[in-house]
């Protein structure tokens, strides 16, 4: 195949963006207001307080939802709390039982013990309505086929009453409907990790304190590894995303270099 301009161009990001990767830079991370509380939160709660982890995204949004479920995750499980997963929307429900697996295995969790993995339910307001009334009977056997009863975790959870909080994993309007149904029913804490597009969105929820805290997109996850000193997808994202941006920007200025010569010559 013959090589055009247009491939020496994607060429030159691909050798950009992996050069930099390569040399092992960390990029320097502002920390948002927002992030800050997240993690204050998560932080703040005391060894063994159960969080709900619902995975309520498609997997079009993982490139932004994987980092920083992964950061929350990791960070839940090294301050010793008890995690239970479950998903809302379908596509979630698979990529949320592998990532609760991969950081439990990663910090030596067990199941059963330190975390469960409840799996999908439809219609998810019912479901929430329902998971306030019984998460037993919203939810008669994990992922896995394990009855609830026989789940040592389980035993004393009935429902958001002994739970701290749930962390929404979502892209799109779910933790609207944690919050109407969750929070204002029965008072259940709600804090999100989100797609960045979705961020403004939820700023009154934030004002009025419903949503309690959330970290948005690729960058919250890298702010979020950078104030509990993880390595992980969110940073190398963002200098991936960076070295692009001056790769682009240069493109545009050589560009714009060339055709001001060329017009002062006549060309």
């Amino acid at each position: 195949m013959k090589l055009e301009p247009r491939h020496y161009t994607f060429l030159g990001l691909l050798v950009v963006v992996f050069g930099s990767m390569l040399l092992g830079i960390r990029p320097e991370v502002s920390i948002s207001e927002e992030t800050r509380r997240m993690h204050a939160y998560i932080d703040s709660l005391p060894e063994g307080s159960t969080l709900i982890y619902s995975f309520d995204h498609e997997s079009s949004s993982l490139p932004e939802i994987r980092p920083a479920a992964l950061a929350l995750l990791r960070h839940s499980f090294s301050k010793g709390h008890r995690i239970v997963g479950l998903a809302l929307l379908a596509e979630g429900t698979g990529i949320g039982y592998r990532l609760m697996d991969m950081v439990a295995h990663e910090q030596n969790k067990q199941y059963g013990s330190d975390w469960v993995y409840l799996g999908f339910k439809p219609q998810y307001i019912a479901a929430i309505l329902s998971m306030g009334e019984s998460l037993q009977k919203t939810f008669p056997q994990d992922y896995l086929g394990h009855p609830y009863d026989s789940l040592a975790l389980l035993s004393g959870i009935i429902n958001y009453s002994q739970v701290n909080a749930v962390v929404s994993i979502g892209d799109g309007n779910m933790a609207v409907h944690w919050i109407e149904y969750g929070q204002s029913r029965f008072g259940v804490t709600i804090t999100s990790a989100m797609t960045a597009a979705m961020v403004t969105t939820y700023d009154p929820y934030i004002s009025s304190g419903q949503l309690h805290a959330l970290i948005g997109g690729l960058r919250g996850a890298a702010e979020y590894e950078t104030l509990s000193g993880q390595s992980g997808g969110g940073l190398r994202g963002m200098l991936a995303q960076a070295s692009a941006h001056v790769y682009v920007l240069l493109l545009i200025l050589a560009g714009n270099v060339i055709y001001f010569i060329a017009r002062r010559r006549g060309a």
